[in-house]
């Protein structure tokens, strides 16, 4: 394991919802960009407080970019499942952000080698992010943003937003029944 120098990167542990590892995606027509929505648990309270102290480097880290204090209406990655996502059961007694890159993250298996079968990494599955936290100040928004590194995926989980696999949806045929 390597030691992290950096105060505001984060390997996260979490669930994989709304991924868009191996194509960028346009969110209300902004710059398309790699994407994931990381699901933690409420109860991973190591990572809650990693995740919290690495905001708070970054708040420290973006006073200039904001005129030398921080604003009061500063936005904060970090979100409440239960408030902000209540009909949502996956969100359900976690915590949750979003990271995104303009770059195209490394996605690996445990081993750390890299994943080639696309359909391997989706929504529902369990794994890790890196990520780092940094201030922004655009158009007049202000806040704590969430950079995707690379993604790891350690399990597969109950796909999120329906997909099923070609074994969930059909049984195997034999031939002669298409001959007749």
């Amino acid at each position: 394991m390597s030691k992290n120098m950096n105060p505001t990167k984060v390997i996260v542990p979490c669930r994989f919802s709304y991924l868009h590892c191996w194509e960028p995606d346009s969110v209300n027509g902004g710059d398309p960009k790699y994407s994931v929505s990381a699901i933690i648990p409420k109860s991973d309270t190591k990572t809650i407080n990693a995740i919290k102290a690495a905001v708070e480097q970054a708040k420290k880290d973006s006073i200039s970019k904001w005129g030398g204090k921080i604003p009061a209406n500063l936005k904060l990655p970090l979100r409440d499942g239960d408030i902000d996502r209540p009909d949502d059961e996956a969100y359900a007694n976690s915590y949750f952000f979003n990271a995104n890159s303009r770059q195209a993250p490394q996605v690996v298996d445990s081993h750390v080698q890299p994943i080639l079968d696309q359909s391997e990494v989706y929504s529902g599955c369990y794994g890790k992010i890196s990520v780092t936290f940094y201030g922004y100040n655009s158009n007049g928004n202000r806040g704590i943003a969430a950079g995707l590194g690379n993604i790891q995926k350690l399990r597969d989980g109950e796909s999120l937003g329906g997909r099923t696999t070609a074994a969930e949806d059909f049984e195997t045929e034999e031939d002669e029944d298409f001959l007749a």
